[in-house]
């Protein structure tokens, strides 16, 4: 499922190459308990090398949350070690959605708002991940495989 574009409260210009639709979504804002309360799904999971553009929404229902694109290698999708601020190493990373309404890197995207990027990508393995603290081990990670 993914929100039909212009029903947010800003919606991205037409993008250059292939699309992937982000959803980044939250159980009602809530970060209390454990197990996996937060999302990132990608639409289509799968895109062929060269420039993809990612559309990202957070459907979210009070947490501000951001889009970072990382190689995964021969890693396994939501394995990256988490440091003592909550946070994943973004020191591979290849770019980032979290301007809201706006294109590339910024202060996060609001719930009901959007935020884009289009970045070139080689064939291999990528996860797509929430990096804002305590996201990530909530769960919000997803890979997205190039050929």
């Amino acid at each position: 499922m993914y929100r039909v574009p212009g029903t947010a409260n800003c919606s991205p210009p037409e993008l250059p190459g292939q699309t992937v639709d982000v959803i980044l979504s939250d159980m009602g804002g809530g970060m209390m308990g454990g197990g996996r309360m937060m999302n990132v799904t990608a639409t289509p999971s799968t895109v062929s090398a060269g420039d993809v553009s990612f559309r990202v929404w957070n459907e979210g229902g009070m947490v501000v949350h951001e889009l970072v694109v990382l190689p995964l290698g021969q890693g396994t999708v939501g394995s990256r070690p988490i440091g003592s601020d909550g946070q994943v190493s973004e020191t591979d990373s290849l770019g980032e959605a979290s301007n809201a309404c706006g294109e590339g890197a910024g202060e996060g995207i609001p719930p009901g708002s959007a935020s884009w990027v289009t970045l070139h990508l080689d064939p291999g393995r990528y996860e797509l991940i929430c990096n804002l603290p305590g996201h990530y081990a909530r769960g919000m990670y997803t890979e997205l495989d190039v050929r």
